[in-house]
């Protein structure tokens, strides 16, 4: 029975097995049935169902045993340039960082640089690789292979590591739409629960963690309640620190209205650093984030600093990244294309305009947001809420309230629609209003009425546009 029900399903999308099936009826071989559900598993053509109990261990061994020959790991070219990916961060018995890393083509060996993230590059220190059980040091990694790495101080849960890291590291979750402000319990915490936040921020690229300069405050983004809860019981479980929420509000973004450009000129009066930048920012798409363009030449790169262009490219990503992180009105700018379109620096025995220090990175560092801000100045910003549209199912008799709530929190409505004795409604609304929402629907439904939301993006918001209080660090960030 099991036989004849897996060649029906494996002959929706093979040819060769339906005449064979026809021809020979249950007669397959069991290689080719096999061979088969793993070609097709691999194309999600197919979904194998395995039946167990985490609690007894029943089923365990043949799903471990069927993972490797179903959806067997690529193993990848370990002659072709580097390319991993950051799964996991721990800390060591020193504190020092280590890196879980997936390793898709390349080798990676102890001493080799390598770049990830946003522009950032760090030298590999040790490294041990997972073979058939605990990890053993080594020497080297190859494609295929997953390791532990010693040394990248910078890396975060998702980083892209290779060459081409920033242009392979993009967001795959939508970004979090609230901001809460944590203090721990007890006053005499407080560095502990820093130190906290910021190992849950490298664990998670969901978490993002603000110092502010003018309080002594702590603020995390949110999803949600439910993550708030999570956060909560982390601390209190892990760290032994508890805490408690307060003053949760948007995190608002902001976009640029229409196109702005600035420069600074080496040598120039108004320009404190031994660099030449000239940046263009544009309004870009709806929830396209950041799109970092390079449109110089070698002969504008310090290329004793950088080594290649493309290292220039991902470095001045980095330096554009960390200047939008607060914009004109202190959040975070996205949705924008940045062009640099003019660069150069300075050396001892170059020519009159160029002669003076050795350029350095730190130069092109440093001047980036002060050239960043002119242009946005000049381009103009504005200020956009996070949004979320809400679809419920409520009974009919609690239509009328419902709406009129959706109304009070200034959502915009679709529907109702009616089926049997239950109500459909979808709105879209603000996210902290979602939030009110979600708290008040037992009340206002009798407890029968059931809430699924989605980020929706972004809305100009009405009237003065609202201020992000300034922070002195930023931990993580998705």
């Amino acid at each position: 029975m099991f036989r004849s029900r897996l060649a029906e399903a494996l002959a929706e999308h093979d040819d060769e097995i339906l005449t064979a099936f026809v021809e020979s009826g249950l007669e397959l071989p069991d290689g080719r049935l096999l061979g088969a559900l793993a070609a097709q598993s691999r194309r999600a053509l197919v979904h194998p169902a395995f039946s167990g109990s985490a609690i007894t261990g029943a089923g365990v061994r043949p799903l471990m045993a069927a993972i490797p020959e179903l959806l067997p790991a690529a193993a990848g070219n370990p002659d072709e340039p580097v390319s991993a990916t950051v799964f996991k961060i721990e800390r060591g018995p020193s504190g020092e960082k280590i890196a879980y890393v997936r390793m898709f083509s390349g080798t990676i060996g102890v001493r080799d640089r390598l770049h990830f993230g946003h522009g950032l590059e760090d030298k590999v220190t040790a490294l041990a690789v997972f073979e058939r059980g605990p990890a053993v040091h080594r020497q080297s990694v190859a494609a295929g292979g997953v390791a532990k790495l010693w040394g990248l101080a910078g890396a975060r849960v998702g980083d892209a590591i290779g060459a081409q890291a920033s242009a392979r590291t993009g967001h795959r979750f939508p970004p979090p739409t609230l901001e809460s402000v944590v203090a721990p319990r007890s006053p005499d915490e407080g560095a502990q629960l820093r130190i906290a936040l910021a190992q849950l921020a490298e664990q998670d690229p969901l978490i993002n963690v603000r110092q502010h300069d003018d309080r002594h405050e702590i603020s995390v983004s949110l999803y949600g309640e439910v993550q708030k809860e999570v956060i909560e019981a982390t601390l209190a479980g892990d760290f032994g620190i508890e805490v408690v929420f307060s003053d949760t509000t948007p995190l608002y973004v902001e976009r640029p209205g229409r196109a702005g450009e600035a420069v600074e000129v080496l040598h120039a009066e108004t320009n404190p650093y031994n660099a030449t930048i000239g940046l263009r920012v544009e309004p870009g798409a709806a929830d396209s984030g950041i799109d970092f363009r390079l449109e110089v030449d070698h002969t504008g790169i310090p290329l004793y600093v950088y080594k290649r262009r493309e290292h220039f490219a991902d470095a001045m990503s980095s330096y554009v990244h960390e200047a939008l992180a607060a914009g004109l009105s202190g959040w975070r700018v996205t949705d924008c294309v940045v062009t640099m379109y003019r660069s150069s620096y300075s050396v001892p025995d170059g020519p009159p305009s160029r002669r003076g220090p050795l350029s350095t990175a730190a130069d092109f560092r440093k001047l980036t947001p002060l050239v960043l801000t002119r242009a946005l100045e000049r381009a103009g910003t504005v200020v956009c809420e996070p949004v979320v549209r809400a679809h419920l199912e409520v009974p009919a008799a609690a239509i009328g309230g419902v709406t009129a709530a959706l109304m009070r929190l200034g959502a915009s409505v679709e529907g109702p629609s009616q089926r049997g004795g239950l109500a459909l409604i979808e709105a879209l609304l603000p996210a902290l209003a979602a939030q009110e929402l979600h708290r008040r629907l037992p009340e206002l439904t009798g407890g029968e009425g059931v809430l699924e939301s989605t980020f929706a993006g972004h809305q100009p918001v009405s009237g003065d546009p609202p201020t992000r209080r300034p922070s002195a660090v930023t931990i993580g960030g998705a």
